[in-house]
């Protein structure tokens, strides 16, 4: 039995299981990281007991996700103020008296459509979620990418046309970067209404498009992925991804000659199969690394290669 947790900044899902098909899950809300954290224990040593093996934890950010670092499994510098400096990882870990493995909530999206989604097969790709933020997850060679720390896609620096949207950028530390400027909380703030409640029509669409196309742009010319996954709430908008779509295909400008953008634009930019669970799902990856090898029987699909 494993246990997993999408740790986001409103709600935590727990679940326990093995695979899509056995995983049980709950969502806990998020509020201070004692009682949350506290609850997090709880969920399992109810839902699980003896039998948990490891628990995978996929977190919002930015985190320390380095084993061995003094500071792993805490939350950094996240915007989110009374998180800031949380021992999350090793406060499940000591609770419950077994293995943690831990990242990124977009690393673990990135990990569950790389297992079971949309991105099967494929060692080369990017996760990026459009949501309350933005954030991406890279797979390299079949191993995700972390470097100095982890992505942080969300936070690239973009062409901002100042006349044409004079919203001058919802984020904290960079103000007008790709999250501050085409996150949901971004499209609330420029236009007043949440963007569920933007009709397809609206002006906000191909502004988005347009903010999102950029960002891949540079993703597409740094890291050269084989399929791009996007997903998050703001996508939940049935117009958005054929518009970024041709957005990307008309930045590229023919100058990358592959047929994936040339030809199958609409197989190289996807949605995630795995929708709103991509993120859990990628958690129970993390605890299966963390419980170590098991036999080949139990288990339930081969990794990306």
């Amino acid at each position: 039995m494993l246990g997993a947790v999408e740790a986001g900044g409103s709600k935590f899902v727990c679940g326990v299981g093995t695979s899509p098909e056995d995983l049980i899950t709950e969502q806990i809300p998020a509020t201070t990281p004692e009682e949350t954290l506290e609850a997090v224990v709880a969920f399992f040593r109810r839902a699980a007991g003896s039998k948990l093996e490891a628990v995978g934890i996929a977190s919002f950010g930015p985190v320390d996700p380095h084993p061995g670092s003094p500071t792993f499994g805490y939350i950094t510098c996240t915007p989110k103020l009374g998180w800031r400096g949380t021992d999350v990882a090793g406060t499940v870990g000591r609770g419950l008296g077994v293995p943690v493995g831990f990242d990124t909530d977009v690393n673990g999206a990135a990990l569950g459509e790389a297992r079971w989604g949309a991105a099967r097969g494929i060692a080369d790709f990017l996760y990026l979620t459009v949501g309350t933020g933005i954030g991406g997850g890279a797979m390299v060679n079949g191993k995700l990418l972390h470097g100095l720390l982890h992505p942080e896609m969300g936070h690239l620096r973009i062409p901002h046309d100042r006349e044409r949207d004079p919203y001058a950028g919802g984020c904290p530390f960079h103000g007008d970067c790709l999250e501050g400027l085409a996150s949901g909380p971004a499209l609330r703030a420029r236009w007043s209404m949440a963007p569920r409640e933007l009709p397809a029509g609206h002006p906000a669409w191909e502004l988005e498009a347009e903010y999102l196309a950029l960002g891949l742009h540079n993703l597409v010319c740094t890291l050269s992925p084989r399929r791009i996954v996007i997903g998050g709430g703001v996508l939940h908008q049935q117009c958005l991804l054929p518009m970024v779509r041709t957005g990307l295909a008309r930045l590229l400008n023919g100058y990358i000659e592959a047929a994936e953008i040339v030809v199958e634009m609409d197989r190289f930019v996807v949605p995630p199969d795995l929708g709103d669970r991509a993120g859990v799902l990628g958690a129970l990856v993390l605890a299966e690394e963390a419980a170590g090898p098991r036999p080949s029987s139990e288990m339930s699909t081969p990794t990306t290669p």
